[in-house]
């Protein structure tokens, strides 16, 4: 069974909101999530390669293609400054230029 993902724009991230529960339940699953993150950050930052990064909301399943600018502890931080809750991110992949 394939899961949906709604596709949305970047500029549109900052009208959804966010619950405060994470997506991932194990422990492996976050650090990967983390790894994944920071690997981005290091594509967007050199090439500016954009990726597709797979999060929730508190209505559905989405996902956006853009480039990390930055990661925090708590947040993901795409072009302008917006950003998406680490919790709320399931993965990201798909690296391209």
């Amino acid at each position: 069974m394939a899961i949906c993902y709604e596709s949305v724009d970047k500029d549109k991230l900052t009208s959804l909101v966010f619950p405060k529960s994470d997506v991932l339940c194990k422990k492996e699953a976050m650090q990967q999530r983390i790894a994944e993150l920071k690997l981005a950050l290091s594509f967007g930052n050199l090439d500016y390669f954009k990726i597709k990064i797979y999060f929730a909301d508190n209505k559905s399943k989405k996902v956006v293609e853009a480039n990390v600018c930055g990661v925090t502890d708590e947040r993901v931080i795409l072009n302008h400054g917006i950003g998406i809750p680490i919790n709320r991110i399931y993965r990201t992949f798909k690296f391209y230029n």
